[in-house]
């Protein structure tokens, strides 16, 4: 049985009651030439004075009484010219007030509209509005009824408002009739949007199954999906056998839409003697970039008098009341010879003390060096070690945004090169192929870049397997440091990580120690006993705060998930107060007080310094604070992060996350003075030795252990890391890239003041 069909009323919206920005719902007056009624539905981007058509229901609301309920909209331009003035006297029209107004209809009447969308430059003939201005006024009006179309249209396909005007300023105006002729356009071009949300409309539309702009698409979504679990590129064969199993499709079609989409360019194809690589064109441009520009930079070697160089080394380490071994001085000379080196090492093997050691060096050389960090709470940390700023690489490298834009741009690049003669970055297994891409060519020709970080860390969240392939490859000297110091000796938290990276149970709850266990097999009472443990037991026992206590869970759901632990920390940390404001967004309520995590790179979001009223940009993706305020009637949140203020619009609360229990994936380049990690049966591919590794070397003073004892076995049995297609080792070990990045192979010799 079908309902009642829909009623539809035409007029305007007299005032709007209520507008989440969130969804689009809203709450209006609306009055048509006979009557006058609420209406309630969702209509993003509407406002009072607009003329719509809107088809719905009338529904009774038990405390408003009688409603219309919209379940269609569209907007209409308004009719008469009293209408088309308090349409345009509303606002809604950039650049159009209502003495503006006023001007506009008393010349063009009802002509007014079509003015302004199809002839703009006759408004030029108005006292006071520029050729320009009449350009930005027909703009305005053309995105304004283009949109409302356009979120009409996805409506019907569940596509969310916020997503249709991303897809809205991607495409403009024209958006709806470019999707009916290539609905796949949307995977195609949006990010976002999966190809089965594109798949499901234009099926819907009658395309066919077989359709040869199907099979391309979803196979190019197949590749650009995969580079998201950390690959560079597929092997032919099975890309293929997953673009075949995304599209139910016959694999002979796959293997024509490659073909296809190598003859476009879209994708590239690299043969090698044992498989045949498919790339996406940025990938693979960023690995053949990064081997030939790290040749280039490696290439450079820096004439040194070794038993001169042994003399300063020895008079840094009288001066820091230091002894170096000869591994760690090793690792030092050539920091110093080579224009590329690698300091690899677990936590307690000096990469710190030969970092600073080297700092000694270029300072007596009168040398200029840059620190920098993939994360901004790692380029924090080595800021504290190092005694100098530190900067993450994307703020190293003056990151942001073109105007128009959402492509990222750097400010340094080979046209504008970074002005130090040396480059030290830290947390080196975090970096991506794109990212080092982006780094490298900042480097100029002849200064030194210094790498340090741990091997046995979880790899880059992004595509690639730089630090490894590198490695691997032998074209950069590398030191290995393998010798745990007597200071780090009396540290279990240091001694059990290189047990567990060398397949070794870790050893807990002994006197004194920093490394503990709560053999509690069971994820319920687990889960209750780690709550107790951040909000009581731990912070008695160390005098701390529960903010000082990081859960780091390898997982996101279940119940030793970060999802659960974080609801159940939240209600005993923070629990509802009527006094605190709070916030609803999707399925997280934040709340004044809260720890939350920024969950992406915002390098156009402003703050200010709490201390020193300093201002500038930029958040990124881990860094960790607390809320502060909640504005519902300016409709926004300010977050404390590292003593700067930052001021979050609700719209974009999407960036943040609750902090109570994070991901040990998110939690790389951290380090927390207390860190509890359960360990409970999970995904196969989560319980493996380099996760636990990376979660336990997160802890600076105190590391727990909750879960089962079998399942730490398991981790550290586990040795088989998911594999990453890359194929950086290669190209630097083939070296026969071509990249216009200038000679190589040179001697410099360093004297006083900084190489030119």
């Amino acid at each position: 049985m079908q309902g009642a069909p829909l009623e539809s009323y035409v007029g305007e919206i007299a005032e709007i009651i209520y507008q989440n920005e969130d969804n689009g719902y809203t709450i209006a007056e609306f009055e048509t030439k006979d009557i006058m009624f609420t209406a309630v539905g969702y209509m993003p981007s509407v406002s009072a004075g607009e003329r719509l058509k809107i088809s719905g229901k009338w529904v009774e609301h038990h405390t408003y009484g009688e409603q219309f309920k919209i379940e269609v909209y569209e907007k209409c331009a308004p009719k008469g010219e009293g209408a088309i003035l308090r349409y345009l006297s509303s606002g809604i029209i950039s650049g159009v007030r209502e003495a503006t107004a006023k001007k506009i209809v008393e010349k063009f009447g009802e002509d007014t509209l079509d003015v302004i969308e199809n002839h703009p430059l006759k408004l030029a003939e108005i006292k006071g509005i520029s050729a320009q201005k009449a350009v930005l006024i027909s703009q305005s009006y053309i995105e304004k009824m283009g949109a409302s179309t356009l979120v009409m249209f996805l409506q019907q396909y569940s596509v969310s408002v916020n997503l249709a005007a991303k897809i809205y300023k991607k495409i403009g105006s024209g958006a709806v009739d470019f999707i009916k002729k290539n609905p796949y356009i949307l995977c195609d071009e949006i990010d976002g949007v999966g190809f089965k949300t594109a798949d499901s409309i234009a099926l819907s539309m009658g395309f066919s199954k077989t359709n040869a702009g199907r099979i391309k698409s979803g196979t190019l979504y197949a590749l650009k999906l995969n580079t998201t679990f950390g690959h560079t590129y597929l092997p032919r064969n099975i890309l293929v056998s997953e673009a075949t199993r995304l599209l139910e499709a016959d694999s002979a079609e796959v293997e024509f839409a490659v073909e296809s989409l190598i003859i476009q360019g879209l994708i590239i194809s690299e043969k090698t003697d044992v498989e045949e690589r498919i790339y996406t064109y940025a990938h693979h441009c960023a690995e053949k970039y990064v081997a030939e520009k790290m040749r280039d930079v490696a290439g450079v070697y820096f004439e040194e008098d070794d038993a001169s160089l042994l003399k300063q080394i020895e008079r840094i380490e009288k001066y820091q009341n230091i002894s170096l071994a000869q591994n760690q001085k090793s690792a030092v000379m050539n920091a110093v010879k080579c224009g590329a080196s690698i300091i690899t090492g677990g936590p307690g093997t000096g990469k710190t003390t030969i970092i600073n050691t080297v700092l000694e060096l270029f300072k007596m050389r009168g040398l200029k060096c840059a620190l920098t960090a993939p994360t901004g709470r790692a380029a924090k940390r080595m800021a504290q070690i190092c005694g100098m700023e530190a900067k993450t690489i994307h703020r190293l490298l003056g990151a942001g945004y073109s105007d128009g834009d959402d492509n990222l741009t750097f400010c340094a690049d080979e046209e504008n090169p970074l002005a130090y003669d040396v480059v030290i970055v830290d947390e080196m297994s975090m970096v991506d192929i794109l990212l080092m891409q982006s780094l490298l060519k900042a480097v100029k020709h002849g200064k030194r870049l210094i790498m340090a970080g741990d091997v046995n860390q979880l790899p880059s969240v992004g595509p690639g397997n730089v630090l490894k392939d590198i490695i691997k490859s032998g074209i950069v000297k590398t030191t290995y440091l393998t010798e745990i110091f007597r200071q780090a000796e009396k540290s279990m938290i240091v001694v059990n990580a290189h047990k567990i990276i060398h397949g070794e149970m870790p050893v807990y709850n002994g006197k004194n120690t920093d490394f503990f266990f709560a053999n509690l097999p069971d994820a319920n009472r687990g889960s209750d006993y780690i709550i107790s443990l951040v909000t009581d037991k731990l912070v008695r026992k160390y005098d701390v705060s529960p903010f000082d206590i990081q859960v780091l869970s390898p997982y996101k759901k279940g119940i030793a998930g970060i999802i659960n632990l974080n609801a159940k920390l939240q209600e005993k940390i923070n629990p509802f107060d009527i006094k605190k404001n709070q916030k609803d967004f999707g399925d997280i309520t934040f709340r004044e007080g809260d720890k939350v995590m920024q969950n992406r790179n915002n390098y156009d979001i402003k703050w200010t310094d709490t201390e020193t009223g300093e201002e500038g940009s930029g958040v990124f993706n881990g860094d960790v604070g607390y809320i502060q305020f909640i504005n519902h009637s300016l409709k926004n949140m300010t977050v404390i992060m590292d003593e700067k203020s930052v001021v979050y619009d609700f719209k974009n609360l999407d960036e943040l996350d609750l902090a109570y229990a994070i991901t040990v994936h998110k939690s790389q380049g951290s380090e927390f003075k207390i860190v509890v990690i359960p360990v409970y049966d999970g995904p196969y591919m989560l319980l493996n030795r380099n996760l636990l590794y990376t979660a336990v070397t997160r802890a600076k003073n105190v590391a727990v252990l909750v879960g089962s004892e079998n399942i730490i076995r398991k981790m550290i049995d586990n040795n088989k890391e998911t594999r990453r297609y890359s194929g950086l080792c290669d190209f630097l070990i083939r070296g026969d890239t071509k990249v216009d990045i200038g000679a190589n192979g040179e001697n410099f010799k360093d004297g006083k003041g900084s190489l030119s």
